[in-house]
């Protein structure tokens, strides 16, 4: 969700023009011998931690490190087994001290709840109630103090709204219910997808009233809210409204690929609401999830919402974890590059949104459990130094995984805060939480080569280098070598050179020219262990050891 010498941050500060270059340069590899590591302790020696006096600025824009949790799993106040509001606020701490590069906090700057509206389900996404929250997690005097702890340490919250379905038992659908058994079309019914029975050829996924049906494709329990209804967009910027005003930063929109239906064109109601929310908070920020092909992933981009998941890199069969497979650094270098001029051309302002894994996906830990520490903590190097923003499932910063994948309750099992005093929380229930490899946060915070305190320097490295997040993917760079992935990141004249190297067990050496970046200097370096020697350019070649990543910028 994911420091440099203080002289390079004024360089990055001034915005220094360099040169532009993306020409093939050779590289060589070698396999780990005892004389590399010999090398590699002397070059440690010599060569100091380029983040080590680097300075964290916290962000005060759209772009952030944001944290997902299933509201219900992350932590428990009160010992019922259920998450809740003064549970999240006790680990506010963990994830933002609100030191920026200090402390033992993740560093992470957003935080996105899953829905905390009432609901009979234990997810929540089947609403009764948009303007209360659900009482297992607390008052809606709870859920404020919430949001003012969050920005006192500068973490902006972001609200899961679901707005293609709600709960059969929400008031105003069972108001409708009866107007429509009296045959009324015309009042509450024109807020949901009501018509005649035999109108729709397949009526399996419909709720039956009288003589009329309702649209029901994820549930029968979720009927579905007619988005071309005047009705339904005034309650919308009624609740929309509702939320802003208690200090939510921005929202997550749940199935916005639903949005196109019969009689809705999608990204039509989508400008609507963005353009609504934004004339209530005008820099609210909105992140929409639709795991479709990247031709309507464009699409919607043109209704001017800041962001889009970008599913076709994430998941276990993603992008990312199928190049890792095949050691394919430059095939998935140009797949970003390509992803990044085609959102752009849509949405000059866009802002990817760029993940791993979520509480409907096998958790990324499953997927790259053959690849070791060292292999999930590259995987957090090449996700998390996309532009845009990080978004980092619960849990996957200490290699989380499901004990087994038969159900979506298996991916959102409680937070881990100390494996040797396991939570007990119950999920839809499921209550076997089993204490991650590496161990829980307090166990990974004393451990300096974790996968938690790998996943901190990323977030500080970050918000050394805001380049990093807010500029544009201009072009690649190929190294002539399959396993490499090379790319420039460009932002206000500054221009920064990401590498990593997807081979699991060859180190590879890399000539970096003067065409490439002037003078250049390493300002992050990223390697599976905390104790390898830190990365430097020397006579024009730098090595970068098995899935390790390099950024490279100007020191001019």
């Amino acid at each position: 969700m994911k420091k440099i010498l203080s002289f390079l941050l004024c360089a990055s500060m001034l915005g220094c023009c360099v040169l532009s270059g993306c020409g093939n340069t050779a590289s060589s590899e070698s396999k780990s011998s005892s004389k590399a590591e010999e090398s590699s302790k002397s070059d440690s020696e010599k060569t100091e931690d380029p983040v080590k006096s680097g300075k964290a600025v916290a962000s005060t824009d759209k772009y952030r490190n944001v944290y997902q949790i299933f509201t219900q799993s992350f932590c428990d106040s009160n010992g019922d087994g259920i998450g809740d509001f003064k549970g999240i606020i006790s680990q506010l701490d963990y994830l933002n001290d609100g030191n920026p590069g200090g402390g033992d906090d993740l560093g992470v700057d957003a935080l996105w709840m899953t829905p905390v509206n009432p609901s009979e389900s234990y997810h929540k996404y089947s609403v009764e109630d948009y303007y209360n929250v659900d009482e297992s997690f607390g008052t809606l005097d709870d859920f404020d103090t919430l949001v003012k702890e969050c920005h006192k340490r500068g973490i902006n919250v972001i609200l899961d709204l679901v707005l293609n379905h709600i709960s059969y038992k929400n008031p105003l659908f069972l108001e409708a219910c009866e107007e429509v058994k009296k045959g009324n079309l015309d009042g509450k019914a024109k807020y949901f997808e009501f018509h005649e029975k035999g109108y729709y050829s397949d009526e399996v996924n419909t709720i039956s009233v009288g003589d009329y049906v309702c649209e029901a494709n994820f549930s029968p329990t979720m009927p579905e809210w007619n988005l071309n209804s005047d009705k339904t967009k005034d309650e919308f910027k009624k609740i929309a409204k509702f939320w802003l005003d208690r200090g939510v930063d921005g929202f997550r929109l749940d199935a916005v690929k639903y949005f196109d239906n019969k009689h809705t064109k999608g990204v039509d109601f989508l400008k609507w609401f963005v353009d609504s929310c934004r004339k209530i908070k005008n820099d609210v920020y909105l992140v929409g999830e639709d795991w479709d092909d990247d031709f309507q992933i464009k699409e919607f981009y043109a209704s001017g919402i800041d962001s889009l998941f970008a599913f076709k890199f994430a998941q276990s069969f993603g992008e990312i974890v199928d190049s890792i497979n095949m050691s394919a650094g430059q095939n998935l270098a140009k797949k970003f590059t390509s992803y990044d001029k085609k959102m752009s051309s849509a949405n000059p302002e866009y802002i990817n949104a760029v993940f791993l894994s979520n509480h409907d996906q096998t958790r990324i830990g499953n997927a790259l459990k053959s690849k070791g520490l060292a292999g999930e903590k590259f995987a957090a190097n090449v996700y998390m130094l996309v532009p845009g923003n990080s978004f980092t499932y619960y849990g996957e910063e200490i290699g989380m995984i499901a004990p087994n994948t038969d159900s979506d309750k298996y991916y959102r099992l409680p937070m881990v805060f100390d494996s040797e005093k396991l939570p007990d929380i119950t999920v839809d229930g499921a209550s076997t939480v089993e204490a991650p490899r590496y161990g829980g946060v307090k166990q990974q915070l004393a451990d300096k080569n974790s996968l938690l305190n790998h996943y901190r320097r990323i977030i500080n490295v970050k918000l050394q280098n805001p380049e990093i997040a807010r500029g544009r993917i201009t072009s690649q760079q190929t190294f002539n070598d399959p396993a490499v992935a090379g790319y420039y990141i460009e932002k206000d004249g500054a221009k920064l050179l990401v590498i990593h190297n997807f081979s699991s067990d060859k180190e590879k050496t890399l000539e970096i020219t003067n065409d490439m970046i002037p003078d250049a200097k390493v300002c992050a370096d990223f390697l599976g262990s905390a104790d390898d020697a830190h990365l430097a350019i020397r006579d024009g070649k730098i090595t970068l050891p098995a899935y390790s990543s390099v950024v490279i910028r100007s020191a001019a």
